[in-house]
């Protein structure tokens, strides 16, 4: 199911390189902050959906962990080009869900242009392993999973991104752009919710790390979470 009442779309998960549908228990719903209009709705996950996104990350991780560091840069590299390309699109969704003015989500989506094109010249130093980035930052959709999961695949992990509820859209658009890319799929999945999806992957051996950003109240609930089933956590 594609929708979530009266045709507002549900923004679909990105797992295993597509976009995959669900039908959550719940939705949230996604604003346009300047009319106050719902124009998406983010469907609020749970452990099946989390399972499937684990087993996605698990099963591409042999494989990128071991690709060369210059190889996984130039796809980062190559990301910030189709992200290039599609600039104005982008910068319109930051707008629209956040209420930034036009110049403030076109200079968002250049740092993260910026951001992906220093992979080219970063250090690997993170660890090879299945990370779940919990993102909470509303007021940079696009530039904050990009802060968390740049460094993290360079440095060899696969990633599950959950971006903030109220504006996934731009986090999704990045990973269409990933398969564009040529990113081997299951190397970035999305995925939607709130706490209880944190609490779904935390449960998952799969999961080695918890990635956490976007302000001190949503890093302890986490934390709480997160030290309930012994998860590592970094900031």
């Amino acid at each position: 199911m594609t929708h979530a009442g009266r045709d507002i779309q549900a923004i679909p998960l990105w797992i295993n390189g597509h976009a995959f549908l669900t039908m959550a228990p719940d939705f949230c719903d996604v604003r346009d902050a300047r009319s106050g209009q719902t124009r998406r709705r983010t469907p609020m996950c749970g452990a099946r959906e989390a399972q499937a996104a684990a087993e996605a990350a698990r099963g591409a991780l042999h494989d990128w962990s071991a690709t060369s560091a210059n190889r996984r840069a130039a796809l980062l590299v190559a990301l910030a080009d189709a992200l290039a390309g599609f600039a104005e699109h982008f910068a319109g969704l930051i707008s629209e869900e956040t209420g930034q003015d036009s110049s403030s989500a076109m200079a968002e989506v250049d740092a993260a242009l910026m951001l992906l094109r220093a992979a080219g010249q970063g250090s690997p130093n993170a660890p090879r392993t299945l990370v779940a980035a919990i993102v909470g930052n509303q007021r940079a959709p696009l530039l904050g999973p990009l802060r968390s999961a740049v460094p993290l695949l360079l440095g060899g992990a696969t990633l599950i991104v959950r971006p903030s509820p109220q504006t996934p859209s731009a986090a999704f658009a990045l990973a269409e752009l990933t398969a564009r890319s040529d990113f081997p799929a299951g190397v970035y999945n999305i995925l939607h919710g709130n706490l209880d999806v944190v609490e779904a992957l935390c449960s998952l051996a799969a999961v080695d790390l918890l990635a956490c950003s976007g302000g001190n109240e949503l890093y302890s609930d986490v934390q709480a979470i997160a030290a309930r089933y012994r998860t590592p956590i970094i900031g």
